[in-house]
């Protein structure tokens, strides 16, 4: 089917080019050559050369400072404001009186009353949170208790965060409604905004420290919640005066005083919860990673250096050096965080397949095989996506792919170079695990639910495998750039080393697919080719594998099946009858033998019980009467010489215990009397 498809795929490309040939009348597509540029080692230096006047630009615009844009006339200003403020509290009502003169007495009640649901909904969101929990109640039972936890954390996340979302959606009605643009009442939106992201914030990081999802120490976790709440609020409301000091319309200077001393807060309130070193440290779960006890360590004997050069840093921030201190915490404190926090997916995510396993028997192969295709995807994943993030924030990205995409080769015009090997590399590696995933998943979930038998199943996973396969070779070429109909230019190739030296490979092949699609011989089937009886363990395009019960591989060619003759014994049902040979002296009565043997049978568990046992008089012997024993087995369960050796125990028992012999071959030898003579009679003497 698969060489079927290619052929048909290749046909129609190759029409297509011809028509396109005879409508346009265009050249043929060249011949896509393998050619090496002239120099590169000097490629790579004019590449390097770039990137490091780069950086150096990059580097000196790091330490330009921006100015504060107040002096000390804004001091003034904003002490003579402070000081003149209770003066202006009835020119301030006056204003407010005003307000509402203008928006009338619906418009009034309507403010009042979404007044009164921000209000009510402060501490109201306590009764949504119990709300969700009693609908997410039935959940428990189809939830294992690695999940439901997780589902209650998304509740509560969800119960703050959708309460001022939902009353932002009411100010917005309201607002289109009323058509009011009060500086008062744009703020009221803009405060609804950081109170849905405080709620997101506070609550997740709550959810994080103190449900119990990770193995963090109560006494740690609580303490640095608290502290982290508590700088939290104080950086939404700092975030709140500023907006509402941008709204009003305060003047450029006073506003940069602002910003100014709202970030230098910040950071001493920063600080107070970066001193609490145990604290900090204790709420770090305690992994089994190598890589993550060296970044554990490290961080214990660098905290204060670090702390103490987060600190300078961020007063060089509210000083006007904004760019350097955001490239410096983005090279180290962005980086251990994301680390940290692939770290504790990546082991959240281990405990949860761990525990799905355990759940399961333990003589389970196919949970077991889905468990590895899940964890090897996880730790590509885990990889791929960490590298990217890690060198997107060191900076390290762009450079080092600018350094590494230098030609190496070209094929064609298209030009090939190390950036372009590790995006084949990994597309192919991600269809590779993605592929053993599918396979996993089918066989576990999807094959035994519609009642595929095993040789199917092993059938359509092999086509799914080397169809992939297909499509992970097509997405590669596509990646470098290389036209898929120039394939056709290496077929004549192809097909010339396949006569001249390959034959034998090319009969596996194709013995290998109509073993496979034939579905003749099929994974798990039990055959006999030659002397060797064993189970079918793997087909290969090349080879099949057939395991005895002696624990011994022989590794067939798929030549020789094809040209052989096979004796399946399961291709249809594994049931099959055997033949038990059993001689009796002439003294027996036939029918008591049947009558043994058939009881023989009967009693023995591991012969089918739906067929009866039968027993054929076969012939009279020259020291026997002879009888055959014909019984059903699962070949599956048991071979024809470990059944017959067993039965053959209990037969023997058994006659002996009713006294029947088994008889031997015996020969009477008769002499005559003269013969007898001749024979004894002694030698004449020699003269």
């Amino acid at each position: 089917m698969v060489c079927v498809a290619a052929w048909l795929v290749l046909l129609v490309c190759s029409g297509a080019g011809l028509g396109a040939e005879k409508e346009k009348k265009a050249k043929p597509p060249p011949v896509p050559g393998v050619t090496l540029p002239e120099d590169v080692g000097k490629n790579f230096q004019i590449e390097a050369s770039k990137l490091k006047a780069q950086l150096a630009k990059e580097a000196a615009s790091l330490f330009k400072r921006q100015p504060l844009g107040f002096d000390a006339d804004t001091l003034d200003q904003v002490s003579a404001w402070f000081i003149s403020l209770p003066a202006r509290t009835p020119a301030l009502v006056k204003s407010f009186s005003r307000h509402l003169r203008v928006l009338g007495v619906i418009g009034t009640l309507i403010i009042l009353a979404f007044l009164g649901i921000i209000f009510y909904s402060l501490v109201g969101w306590k009764r949504v949170l119990t709300f969700l929990e009693k609908r997410a109640q039935p959940l428990r039972e189809h939830l294992s208790d690695i999940w439901y936890p997780l589902v209650l954390s998304g509740l509560r996340i969800l119960a703050a965060t959708l309460i001022p979302l939902i009353i932002f959606g009411l100010y917005s009605l309201i607002r289109e409604l009323i058509d009011y643009d009060a500086p008062w009442f744009v703020l009221t939106g803009e405060l609804l905004k950081l109170w849905a992201l405080g709620a997101l914030v506070i609550n997740g990081l709550r959810e994080v420290l103190l449900a119990g999802h990770f193995p963090i120490p109560p006494d740690n976790a609580r303490s640095v919640y608290r502290t982290a709440r508590l700088i939290i609020l104080y950086i939404l409301f700092s975030l709140a005066l500023v907006m509402g000091a941008k709204i009003f319309k305060v003047p450029k200077d006073i506003l940069a005083f602002l910003n100014f001393a709202v970030s230098l807060s910040i950071v001493l309130a920063s600080l107070i919860l970066l001193l609490r070193k145990q604290a900090i440290l204790g709420i770090l779960p305690e992994l089994p990673y190598k890589t993550y006890q060296v970044f554990y360590n490290g961080l214990r004997r660098l905290y204060y250096p670090a702390l103490f050069l987060t600190f300078l840093t961020g007063l060089m921030w509210c000083a006007g050096y904004k760019k350097f201190t955001v490239f410096l915490w983005q090279k180290t404190w962005a980086v251990a965080g994301a680390f940290l926090l692939i770290m504790l997916g990546f082991h959240k995510a281990r405990m949860v397949l761990h525990g799905w396993r355990e759940r399961k028997e333990p003589t389970d192969h196919l949970a077991a095989a889905m468990h590895r295709a899940l964890y090897y995807l996880l730790i590509f994943a885990t990889l791929t996506i960490g590298m990217m993030i890690i060198l997107r924030l060191l900076g390290l990205y762009q450079p080092l792919r600018s350094v590494i995409s230098f030609p190496l080769a070209f094929i064609g015009d298209r030009p090939i170079s190390f950036w372009t090997l590790i995006k084949v590399g990994l597309n192919f590696i991600g269809f590779v695990f993605g592929s053993r995933l599918l396979r996993a998943y089918l066989d576990y979930k999807i094959y035994p639910l519609l009642g595929v038998d095993e040789g199917l199943a092993y059938s359509i996973n092999t086509l799914l495998t080397y169809l992939i396969i297909i499509v992970a070779g097509l997405f590669s070429l596509a990646i470098i750039g290389i036209d898929i109909r120039t394939l056709m230019v290496f077929a004549g190739a192809v097909g010339i080393g396949i006569g001249l030296g390959l034959q034998k490979t090319a009969a596996n092949l194709i013995s290998g697919f109509i073993l496979i699609f034939g579905r003749k011989v099929r994974k798990g089937d039990w055959i006999k080719v030659g002397d060797t009886v064993g189970s079918v363990r793997h087909i290969s395009l090349s080879a099949t594998t057939v395991w005895t019960r002696d624990n011994i591989e022989y590794i067939i060619p798929n030549t020789d099946l094809i040209a052989g003759t096979i004796v399946n014994y399961t291709l249809t049902s594994s049931e099959i009858r055997i033949h038990v040979p059993v001689g009796v002296s002439y003294s027996a009565d036939p029918q008591d033998v049947v009558k043994i043997l058939v009881g023989v049978a009967e009693k023995n568990e591991h012969i089918l019980k739906k067929y009866k046992p039968r027993v054929w008089f076969t012939e009279f012997g020259d020291s026997s009467i002879n009888f055959e024993l014909l019984v059903w087995i699962d070949v599956r369960k048991w071979s024809e010489k470990a059944m017959r050796s067993q039965l053959y125990y209990e037969i023997f028992a058994a006659l002996a215990q009713a006294g029947i012999e088994i008889p031997f071959p015996q020969r009477d030898i008769h002499f005559r009397s003269g013969l007898v003579a001749a024979i004894s009679a002694p030698e004449p003497e020699e003269k």
